[in-house]
């Protein structure tokens, strides 16, 4: 007998009904996940036409977000709002013990993060960030690679770039430029991504402390447009990375260690939808492809409904994994921004 999907319901529609249509048919391509229910503060822009952006006929559209939380058959919430907004209906999907695939950037700060994590510990719920990238099969294949000290040797530096060119529209209207919205700008969005790949090369190991660099762009609400940062270990590895909506789009990860190194061009979103690349060089350059059977939204809905699973119908513990690495990369966050607020000044990591 097949096993009856975990429910999903989803807080949101409006600005993100692309990116939710997408990951609605990433739902449909998981054979142990169903999407229930989405809960729109502007209905009117989500009835209708959920056949045309990929939803299902059966999908229930509520008015508001609580809604969702009240219905008894969604087992599991995806939160997609701006960052000043999720802490708040995370920890209310986390008190109905909803299980939480939260958006990144997760929160404003780590204060508002610890809120969201310390309700879904008390409610036995699972917490997941929504960094796609780590839920591609390449991505365990190449920390194999730089884990190997015949091969990688000790790593000593990580170079990291995402980049796109937003059109005068995104710049003007897109929530993640605005400050009563989100305010982190292109630090929250594609920082975001570089600050944990770093922290993945490194074994998750924090730094001592994090410097902007000199450069940083706003708007003229004073979001940050373009920035980028040093961060410094004890043991004298380093890492840069830089992260702007005004540039040509770059995905770039270079991971230095004594004996070889890794790169990789699309580390965000691969060029392929069935195949992604890397190379390597130790004793001689090497390119490497990994197939995956899915989309890496896919994998990652997988992997989440998953674990949700394994809570709800086998009593295991939430994994505590994900929370981790989300706090952590949440900690530099929020240290490249103080730095950059102090003028460029080297700023200790929390804890």
């Amino acid at each position: 007998m097949a096993e009856t999907p975990i429910r999903l319901g989803i807080l949101g529609y409006g600005e993100i009904s692309r990116r939710l249509s997408k990951l609605s048919k990433a739902i449909a391509l998981v054979p142990n996940a169903t999407l229930v229910a989405i809960g729109s503060r502007r209905i009117h822009k989500a009835t209708g036409i959920t056949s045309a952006d990929g939803f299902p006929s059966w999908v229930k559209m509520y008015e508001s977000y609580e809604a969702v939380l009240d219905d008894p058959d969604v087992d599991a919430v995806y939160v997609p709002l701006p960052a000043k907004l999720q802490p708040k209906w995370a920890v209310a999907a986390a008190e109905k013990k909803k299980h939480v695939l939260l958006e990144k950037p997760v929160a404003p700060d780590v204060v508002e993060l610890d809120r969201v994590l310390a309700a879904c510990e008390a409610s036995g719920v699972q917490f997941m960030d929504g960094t796609l990238w780590m839920h591609h099969p390449r991505t365990p294949e190449m920390k194999e690679f730089i884990s190997d000290t015949q091969r990688f040797g000790q790593l000593k530096s990580i170079h990291c770039c995402f980049t796109y060119y937003a059109n005068p529209e995104f710049l003007e209207n897109d929530f993640r430029l605005k400050p009563d919205l989100d305010g982190l700008g292109a630090l929250g969005d594609c920082g975001w991504y570089c600050i944990r790949a770093i922290l993945w090369a490194a074994d998750h190991q924090l730094p001592n402390s994090v410097t902007a660099l000199p450069g940083s762009l706003f708007n003229n609400a004073g979001v940050i447009l373009s920035c980028g940062a040093s961060l410094d270990w004890a043991d004298g590895k380093v890492a840069t990375f830089h992260c702007s909506v005004l540039s040509n789009l770059t995905m770039e990860i270079t991971a230095t260690g004594t004996k070889g190194t890794l790169q990789l061009h699309d580390f965000v979103i691969p060029f392929k939808h069935d195949t992604a690349s890397y190379s390597t060089a130790s004793t001689r350059p090497s390119e490497h492809s990994v197939a995956n059977d899915l989309p890496q939204e896919a994998l990652m809905i997988r992997e989440f409904v998953g674990l949700v699973a394994g809570i709800k119908r086998d009593g295991k513990e939430p994994n505590n994994k994900w929370p981790a690495m989300t706090r952590k990369t949440q900690l530099v966050l929020d240290a490249v921004k103080a730095s950059i607020e102090r003028g460029c000044e080297a700023v200790e990591v929390g804890s």
